[in-house]
Parts: C-alpha cells; sequence; structure tokens
C-alpha cells in the first residue's frame, strides 16, 4: 500500500552553519521515523530556488514528499537575525520610487537581480549593509530621484551637505558617463540605517 503525504518543507543550511551541528542531515521517514529514505523523483520548482522530491521510506515502504530549498539570512546591525526577504527590497524601492516613471515590474527586476547577487556571494549570513549596497548601483541606474531618497535612509542623510554631496557625486557621474538620465553605478555615503527595514 502506498500512502500519499503532503510536501514538507526542509531547509537545508549551508556548510558553514551545518558544520556547528553533530552528524549529517538525514530525512526521517514521517510515519516510522526510520533515518534513512531512497529519492524516488526529484524536480526543480519555480525559479530553481527549490527542489520537489518524491521518497520512498526502505522499512515501511510509504512514500512521501519533500520540499528542499536553501535558506539566507540577513544580519541586522543590531545583531538581530531574520530571514532575507525579497518583499522587503520591493517595498522599499517600491516606497523610494513612489510618484516616480518607475513599473512594478522594473522593481520586481531590480530586486530579483539583487537577490542573485547576494546569493552569489556564496554565504548563508549576509549583512543587511551588504544588501542596501547591492541596491544602490542599479536604483541609480533606473531612476536618480528614487536612489537619492532610498540613499538618504540608507546612508542615514543628516544635513543639506549630505544630499548636496549624493547630487553633486550623481553629476559627477551624469557628466563621465554622458548619460543625460544620471544613471551610474557605485554607491551612496557610508550606511546608517538596515535598507530591508
Amino acid at each position: 500500500m502506498v500512502c500519499d503525504m503532503p510536501a514538507r518543507t526542509i531547509t537545508f543550511a549551508s556548510s558553514d552553519q551545518r558544520d556547528a551541528r553533530e552528524g549529517p542531515l538525514q530525512m526521517h521517514c514521517p510515519f516510522c521515523r526510520h533515518p534513512d529514505s531512497r529519492v524516488i523523483d526529484s524536480r526543480t520548482l519555480d525559479d530553481g530556488s527549490a527542489i520537489r522530491r518524491r521518497r520512498e521510506c526502505p522499512n515501511c515502504h510509504r512514500r512521501f514528499t519533500t520540499l528542499e530549498t536553501s535558506t539566507l539570512t540577513v544580519l541586522k546591525r543590531s545583531g538581530v537575525t531574520e530571514p532575507f526577504s525579497r518583499e522587503k527590497i520591493t517595498a522599499g524601492v517600491r516606497k523610494a520610487s513612489q510618484s516616480r516613471p518607475v513599473t512594478d515590474d522594473q522593481i520586481a527586476l531590480l530586486a530579483q537581480g539583487v537577490e542573485e547577487q547576494i546569493r552569489s556571494m556564496g554565504s548563508s549570513i549576509i549583512d543587511a549593509n551588504d544588501i542596501g549596497t547591492a541596491i544602490l548601483g542599479p536604483l541609480r541606474e533606473l531612476d536618480t530621484v528614487a536612489y537619492l531618497r532610498f540613499a538618504s535612509v540608507y546612508s542615514a542623510f543628516n544635513s543639506l551637505e549630505d544630499f548636496e554631496d549624493a547630487i553633486a557625486g550623481l553629476k559627477g557621474l551624469e557628466g563621465t558617463a554622458g548619460s543625460p538620465s544620471g544613471a551610474g553605478g557605485g554607491e551612496a555615503p557610508g550606511p546608517g540605517v538596515d535598507p530591508v527595514d
């Protein structure tokens, strides 16, 4: 008799997190708790961020499905950690782009690109400042006003001079890039607050 069980989400930590625990990762059978199972079928889901595996227990011969994903943890300045959320990037950029000619599709592509850049760093724990820095370049290319809004929060602008310095930096890039929109790469002055709050 084959019994179907709904998918269970399993989150695998990266090797640097796993080293702190004892023993290898094992998938226990949800029916008999046998410490081994055989993978019958594997399929990639979504945009490659998850794998669906159909498994069979060699002990009780029941089948079950697992959904395996990797995690990315954000370390905030306060020392608190939280799961990475692309939605927070989207919300922050959307807020900075309010009343600007920036579409939801452009914001979604920017957030996806930032997540890909962060994941390509190869670390499972990422500093919140690195996320803000990764947002600044693409946002400046997308819309300079939205960039200034975001940078003013991210870099904790305290005075008019902070804005003047950022604008002067944009004008300098405009002159060297030859772009009328002021598009270009680089960073704003030093970080101030967590960009994904």
